[in-house]
């Protein structure tokens, strides 16, 4: 090189030979890229070049293979196939597209059927859930071989079902059945896992207690004082009394009765229908359970009986949530009445009625889809600052349900409290406006769709549906029962709720609380407030 050149250091992924030395005017020399020895310069060639001159995006590309789309043919694809087996199990499955699969067994069995055993025994069950088995020697091996399919289990127990669930990759499907059925047939239930669940059980029922939101606290009491000492009122957790009581024998007493194949489905999503039969057929059909064969069944078919009442816990909440910004101290009432089954035709009412209620704490974020329009917001929230909560719930089961309002605020705030929300439900059956009542439609329609996007909650839809009717209804259907919900079917829904009992759970300083019949005397009112109380010296 010359002593004019110029000095350029090579990019990256240049070679050595890709820049010629070219002598310019005055014998400078100057860089340039290397061109090929025949034909033009080399450049690259894209894509919106003139390879396709001219086609509109919306044309297929000449000399592109056509795309083969997943189809259905004829009718809608998206129903929930049932096949019963010849001991009466059922098996249910939805089609859902993509490599993993959620599949369980759910079981009419929980809280509402231990009348005539030891209370306890369903959180003990959901507590033992994935121990050992006939097959596995400990829980760590069940999770090994879920592993190896990129799986996860859990087990859940309600008031009124039971479920052990699975999700993983599809091509384990034969595996993962014959551990479902392994874990609900053939528990070993050692000495070992019955005294661990014992201190499992004994360390949530003091976090129960010591957590600084008391809504589960204040779920079961509203159970307890609604269906008193009956089905869906007896203790959903384990008292502390039973902790010690139950054992292997008493577990086996009840699983004998209430872990039948004829109360049982498997339910599977993201699965073919024929390869989940085959599967239950070779692990479910004719197979003995560890507790032997069924003798004479003991089933207890008790209906709901609603009772109202009142149940209260005085207790000192001044201290539930210290820290640099501790939680103030706080009553929490929760009023409720009874609605209805799943099963009838104002279910569906009922449940619009208590998205209209809606609700929340005061500190909710805002937005789309929050709420923030619904009347316990507008009415409640909104006009009275210091309510901390005011938020409507709807439990409902398969012979009765019952629609509640839990609120919150400070003790000596107590009495405005109660009558507020008893203005509420007075309002309840009054004139619907339409605006408020599409737009609860609407919300309701959209929580349904975007929760049935999720593959667990269609698994927990289909098992639910099929373990309650024998059938599914699909969202299309749903949401046109929704849409054809009127002003005059909630105000009658409403209507029926108010000449009911009244059932009340309060907890923390009740020194200001109204009388159970003074609460009982607003919900017969027709402007909802509490008969005046005078007192002589305050």
């Amino acid at each position: 090189m010359g002593p004019g050149a110029e000095h350029r250091r090579r990019g990256p992924g240049e070679r050595a030979g890709d820049w010629n030395l070219v002598e310019g005017v005055g014998r400078v020399t100057r860089l340039e890229p290397s061109r090929p020895r025949f034909g033009s310069p080399a450049h690259r060639r894209f894509s919106s070049g003139a390879t396709y001159p001219n086609i509109p995006l919306s044309s297929p590309l000449p000399g592109v293979p056509k795309p083969i789309f997943a189809t259905v043919d004829g009718q809608e694809k998206f129903e929930t196939k049932v096949t019963t087996l010849d001991n009466g199990l059922r098996v249910a499955s939805q089609n859902k597209f993509g490599q993993f699969c959620t599949l369980g067994i759910l079981i009419n069995s929980g809280s509402r059927y231990e009348a005539k055993y030891l209370s306890g025994i369903a959180h003990f069950l959901e507590k033992l859930a994935f121990s050992s088995t006939a097959r596995f020697d400990s829980k760590d091996e069940i999770l090994l071989t879920l592993e190896k399919h990129g799986g996860i289990c859990d087990c859940q127990t309600s008031r009124d079902t039971t479920m052990y669930a699975v999700s993983a990759d599809s091509k384990g499907l034969d595996t993962v059945v014959g551990l479902l059925a392994d874990v609900v047939l053939h528990p070993r239930l050692t000495d070992e896992e019955i005294e661990m669940t014992r201190m499992a059980v004994q360390f949530e029922l003091e976090d129960l207690n010591m957590r600084p939101d008391p809504e589960p606290l204040l779920t079961e009491m509203i159970h307890e004082a609604a269906f008193r000492e009956n089905t869906v009122g007896l203790h959903r957790f384990c008292p502390v009394e039973n902790i010690g009581k139950i054992d292997r024998e008493v577990l086996h007493s009840y699983l004998k009765n209430y872990y039948t194949p004829d109360r049982m489905v498997l339910a599977g999503v993201g699965v073919e229908h024929e390869h989940l039969v085959e599967c239950a057929r070779k692990y479910l059909l004719g197979v003995q359970p560890a507790w032997g064969a069924p003798g004479a069944v003991d089933v207890d078919s008790s209906v709901a009986q609603y009772t109202g009442g009142i149940i209260k816990v005085e207790r000192d909440m001044s201290n539930v949530s210290l820290g640099p910004t501790p939680i103030p101290e706080l009553t929490h009432i929760m009023v409720g009445l009874e609605s209805c089954s799943f099963l009838e035709e104002d279910f569906i009412p009922f449940a619009v009625l208590n998205m209209m209620m809606g609700g929340g704490g005061s500190f909710s974020a805002g937005g789309p889809g929050k709420g923030m329009f619904s009347r316990l917001y507008l009415n409640v929230l909104n006009r009275h600052h210091w309510m901390y909560n005011a938020t409507s719930y709807h439990h409902s089961y398969e012979d009765t349900g019952l629609l509640c309002i839990h609120a919150s605020a400070d003790p000596r705030q107590v009495r405005e409290m109660v009558e507020i929300i008893t203005k509420e439900f007075i309002l309840m059956g009054r004139t619907v406006d339409l605006v408020e009542l599409e737009r609860a439609k609407t919300q309701l329609m959209s929580m349904l769709m975007m929760n049935l996007e999720s593959r667990p909650v269609i698994f927990e839809d289909v098992g639910r549906q099929v373990l309650a009717t024998h059938s599914r209804k699909l969202p299309h259907e749903l949401c046109t029962l929704i849409r054809n919900v009127k002003p005059e079917d909630i105000k009658r829904v409403a209507s029926k709720m108010l000449r009911g009992k009244p059932a009340v759970a309060a907890l923390g300083d009740l020194t200001d609380l109204p009388t159970y019949e003074h609460i009982q005397a607003a919900l017969s009112s027709r402007d909802g407030r509490l008969p005046r109380t005078y007192r002589l010296f305050r």
